[in-house]
């Protein structure tokens, strides 16, 4: 099956000015996202994701690479890839002089959208904006104004979704909104590509996931098998008295005292086992009240790979 999106040694360099040399943003990506997939393109601000993004939508000219939209070259066959993506920019860039419906409207005509088959007062009513169809954008709150963006970029039922930050700086209701819509059109089949510094949303709602950093890919694996490959786990151990010192037959591994003066000791599985911690605590005196494991997350994994990268 023909992927999502196909990118293949795709660079792009910034002209330099008279007192700043030129910038590589992207030095060579490469990258392939499974049609029907919730992909999480993650890094750091600055790693050329919005680069990559503004690319694909036509924003930014390429300089050298192949970027593909659902089989479609963004040059040779232009007006298929853009009709193939919505795009919902992190700007919250709007035209202050159309309603919210007129907003809607005006896009499914530049898409050409035949008027019988448009979806305006469908996707108002979805994205929760019924009592502003006809209020001004321009007197809309942040977060009204970032449900209209995410409307705009469906109005002609695109089959990849682009999602630059969606969330940022919206309420919890909003959010919670919109991933519920955002997770239907997956399941019915639309690719959700999805930039986002909010880890843990990219954790929960992610299947493949790719690291971006200073311009290249430093990882791009599905998000059980990237969890699964990170050797690391903590062991946090309740103890049954207080515990001031850290006993010196524990301190052959990662190991700290909290705020609620629990045991932290940090271990890698591929090298011990929760026994082989437990044998070393009892033989340390130590009386076990509770204890606890906690796995590495996506925010662990994030941070190891970025700092590697650097």
């Amino acid at each position: 099956m023909t992927p999502a999106v196909e990118i293949r040694n795709l660079r792009k360099t910034y002209a330099g000015g008279k007192k700043s040399p030129p910038k590589e943003a992207l030095k060579g990506i490469d990258l392939v996202v499974p049609r029907g997939s919730f992909f999480g393109l993650l890094g750091p601000n600055g790693a050329g994701k919005s680069t990559m993004i503004n690319i694909m939508a036509g924003l930014v000219i390429k300089t050298s690479g192949e970027v593909r939209i659902c089989g479609h070259d963004i040059v040779s066959d232009m007006r298929s890839a853009r009709t193939s993506i919505g795009v919902v920019p992190q700007e919250l860039v709007l035209d202050t002089f159309f309603t919210v419906r007129e907003a809607l409207e005006f896009n499914a005509g530049y898409y050409g959208v035949p008027k019988d088959k448009r979806r305006t007062q469908e996707i108002i009513d979805t994205m929760g904006l019924s009592d502003k169809a006809d209020t001004n954008s321009r007197r809309l709150s942040g977060g009204m104004r970032r449900r209209l963006l995410v409307a705009k970029a469906l109005v002609h039922t695109p089959p990849v979704l682009i999602l630059d930050e969606p969330t940022a700086g919206v309420d919890v209701e909003l959010r919670t909104q919109l991933w519920d819509y955002v997770k239907k059109m997956n399941k019915a089949g639309t690719t959700v590509l999805l930039t986002t510094h909010y880890l843990e949303e990219a954790q929960e709602l992610c299947d493949t996931i790719a690291v971006i950093n200073h311009g290249e890919v430093v990882s791009c694996d599905s998000k059980a098998n990237m969890l699964k490959t990170f050797d690391s786990k903590q062991l946090v151990i309740t103890p049954l008295k207080p515990v001031t010192v850290i006993p010196a037959t524990i301190q052959s591994f990662a190991c700290e005292i909290d705020s609620e003066n629990r045991l932290v000791i940090s271990y890698k599985p591929s090298k011990n086992t929760i026994q082989d911690i437990l044998d070393v605590v009892r033989a340390s005196g130590i009386e076990i009240a509770d204890m606890t494991t906690r796995e590495a997350d996506l925010e662990d994994i994030f941070i190891h790979l970025t700092r590697k990268a650097a």
